[in-house]
């Protein structure tokens, strides 16, 4: 909104200093800002809310060293972080741009998912939450939304490169070499020629089913980003944390995707219009380091499904609309390690229950953090070890820029 204000009286009135919100570096500064304040000076309040309205965390006791001291903690600050996510994003994006579009409705659609299955759980003391089945429903309809919309919509486009051996050797490219194309191609991680299209997965004559075969892998991508992130939560400062990690490193992906310059330069797809998308990384960024200073040991309040739902959601969606997908199992293997520790412990113990009358564990519990909650690993030290996993490997991530 505050854009297009400013565009208004540069374009009307040459206003000194207008013709600054032109530039997504200033606005993604000011939206990181926005989304900061939001969550620091309006979280107190909301989390004074919460305890009025008696939306404390019910603890299941696991034994672990810690664990019933929680009790009580106001849940579904979740909505803190969507606030500061969708409050800064309306006033400073362009609001015209289809990327920015699909990332204001995923994080809301999945911040209502995340919430139904919060209030059922504290507020209606029912201690499944919201029914799997219809989170799983609801992940795919957002999924089947994004994939949809990436196949069919007009401005989703990627450039493509054609330049001759001349052009590459002389660093010429002229207007005939590339041209915006319609295409699901992404990007493959670790090769020279680092460009993949789903087609290749499908025999010549199952062609024309390309983009069905895209959306379902958008489904698939979508809703084990979002549960990986809901797993993750099990620790103070955890997800919040591991999540601005990932959000710094889209922001860069997608400043270089959406920058003509630096995406010649870097020699990797060029993306228009994803450089916008700048600015909700910023204030995704933003909410998750704000909602850290009551989030962090020992948590004030704790972010629910509402927002762990919400920002795997986010961070699936980001890493689709600038085709980086196939970086998410190290971009995100925080989510990734966390979620196969489950799949891996039930997976072992139904097995073996089976073959040899008792159930058996890979590990003394899972998710992977209450792991080394039960070898006696205090609760900050995995966060901060989780967190310095992550570091790595989103600048392995980035590495993947220049690396193949």
């Amino acid at each position: 909104m505050l854009y297009y204000l400013f565009e208004y009286l540069d374009q009307q009135f040459n206003l000194a200093g207008a013709g600054v919100f032109q530039y997504i570096s200033f606005r993604a500064g000011v939206g990181i800002v926005l989304s900061l304040l939001i969550t620091i000076f309006f979280g107190k309040r909301f989390i004074g809310m919460l305890q009025k309205q008696q939306m404390g965390e019910s603890i299941r006791d696991l034994g672990l060293e810690g664990q019933m001291e929680k009790k009580g903690t106001p849940t579904m600050g979740g909505i803190i972080i969507i606030s500061a996510i969708v409050i800064p994003t309306l006033l400073v994006a362009k609001l015209d741009n289809i990327y920015v579009i699909l990332l204001l409705v995923t994080t809301v659609w999945m911040g209502i998912i995340g919430f139904l299955d919060d209030y059922l759980k504290i507020k209606k003391k029912n201690k499944e939450g919201l029914s799997g089945k219809f989170k799983i429903i609801g992940q795919v309809v957002i999924g089947l939304i994004v994939g949809v919309t990436m196949v069919v919509h007009q401005d989703i486009v990627v450039r493509d490169f054609n330049k001759s051996d001349q052009a590459i050797e002389t660093a010429v490219v002229e207007s005939q070499d590339f041209e915006d194309v319609k295409s699901t191609i992404t990007t493959i991680p670790f090769v020279k020629n680092n460009e993949f299209n789903y087609k290749w997965l499908l025999p010549d004559f199952l062609e024309d089913y390309t983009n069905v075969l895209y959306i379902i892998a958008v489904i698939f991508i979508v809703t084990s980003v979002s549960n990986g992130a809901n797993i993750t939560d099990g620790l103070d400062g955890l997800a919040a944390g591991t999540s601005a990690i990932i959000g710094i490193t889209l922001a860069i992906l997608a400043y270089v995707s959406g920058n003509l310059i630096f995406a010649e330069y870097l020699n990797i797809m060029y993306i228009p219009g994803s450089g916008e998308l700048v600015i909700f990384c910023t204030a995704f960024v933003g909410a998750c380091i704000g909602f850290l200073w009551y989030n962090s040991y020992p948590a004030q309040v704790f972010m629910g499904d509402t927002g762990s739902l919400s920002i795997g959601g986010v961070i699936a969606v980001l890493a689709l609309v600038v085709r980086k997908e196939l970086l998410i199992p190290v971009l995100c293997g925080i989510f990734v390690i966390e979620n196969l520790s489950v799949i891996i412990q039930v997976s072992y113990f139904k097995y073996t229950k089976k073959k040899y009358g008792e159930g058996r564990r890979v590990f003394l519990m899972s998710p992977l953090h209450h792991h080394y909650q039960k070898k006696g690993v205090h609760e900050t030290k995995i966060v901060t070890r989780f967190w310095t996993t992550g570091i790595l490997l989103a600048i392995l991530t980035l590495v993947t820029l220049k690396l193949r």
